[in-house]
């Protein structure tokens, strides 16, 4: 049943995540470019979501993957610098005592690799791009196991920028095979 509830969680996401872009782009009349500098600088989409958006919207994969990677980016040092300030305020409230008892239980349970390695556990899971292990859960973990800002943010940009890598790459090699190529005679 986990599985069932994760599969609608995520494609109730993904609906409401084209319906914020949709608002953005033909209401707001915000450009391309900015549309993906925010996609890429929220939680649930972070760069994994940006770029497929980028290259879906014609924004040259180059340009794309230096947008996603700076909005991704933009938010991790305030995040990094307000996360246990704001954890001991929040605290105080019955409600937010809850919820950051349950995100600070998930993102232990989903970071042992952090807590072994350190920094360069969080570049690891930061580059891969698999849901829940992106730059803000690392943030959250950073903040979590007490590794300095110093080691979390740079080591947190390696893997933002090893993950903007492997997002274009496979967007690029998707929009390839969606366009029919044609490999020694076989077409795709």
């Amino acid at each position: 049943m986990e599985i069932k509830k994760r599969l609608w969680l995520g494609i109730m996401l993904i609906i409401i995540f084209v319906v914020i872009v949709e608002i953005l782009e033909n209401y707001f009349l915000l450009p391309k470019e900015i549309t993906v500098l925010l996609a890429a600088s929220i939680p649930v989409t972070e760069l994994r979501g940006a770029i497929p958006l980028g290259l879906y919207l014609g924004i040259d994969p180059t340009k794309t993957f230096l947008l996603a990677v700076l909005g991704n980016l933009m938010p991790i040092l305030p995040a990094l610098i307000l996360l246990e300030p704001l954890d001991v305020y929040l605290k105080r409230s019955p409600f937010f005592y809850r919820f950051f008892g349950w995100l600070y239980e998930r993102t232990r349970r989903r970071s042992r690799q952090i807590k072994k390695y350190g920094p360069l556990g969080l570049i690891f899971f930061t580059a891969i791009p698999l849901p829940m292990t992106g730059a803000w859960t690392a943030a959250i973990a950073a903040s979590l196991f007490g590794i300095p800002i110093k080691f979390a943010f740079p080591a947190i940009m390696g893997g933002i920028v090893i993950a903007g890598v492997i997002m274009t790459f496979l967007g690029i090699g998707i929009s390839v095979l969606e366009m029919g190529v044609s490999v020694f005679g076989q077409s795709f």
